[in-house]
């Protein structure tokens, strides 16, 4: 059964990191029309967050030196006040994604990462789901429903 949404945005950025604090803003302005919680916005900004940062970090590598490089962002607002956003690249993608979602899980040998990004999307959302193909593309969909 298809759901009826209440509303639908879709973005293409470009991976700088600066697009890191558009994509919160552009997506929590959205989500304010359905009245939520502090907290709720809050959780959303949060993975949101770690959602792009890791398109353009890893998705990307060095995203200051990469020109047509892109994120995309998909915003779907339910009318039963679910929330589903899916960030994705067409970067070099995930070669072991249950490997990358263990807590602490990170190939930086800089020491600049903690590998916490997908534990972090997991602790403010309802459900995150990521598929991935190396050389391709990455997908991370976060789904959070509305009190």
């Amino acid at each position: 059964m298809k759901r009826a949404y209440f509303n639908t945005m879709k973005l293409a950025l470009p991976a700088i990191s600066e697009n890191e604090r558009m994509a919160r803003s552009l997506v929590c302005a959205m989500v304010s029309t359905l009245n939520p919680t502090v907290a709720e916005l809050g959780d959303i900004r949060c993975a949101l967050s770690e959602a792009v940062t890791n398109a353009i970090v890893h998705g990307y590598g060095s995203p200051q030196s990469v020109d047509g490089c892109l994120v995309y962002i998909a915003v779907t607002l339910y009318a039963d006040r679910t929330l589903k956003i899916t960030v994705r690249d067409h970067g070099c993608g995930i070669p072991d994604v249950a490997a990358a979602r263990e807590p602490l899980f990170t190939t930086d040998d800089t020491g600049d990462r903690s590998g916490m990004g997908f534990s972090v999307m997991e602790a403010f959302c309802d459900r995150v789901e990521v598929s991935s193909r190396v050389g391709a593309r990455t997908k991370v969909t976060l789904y959070k429903a509305l009190s």
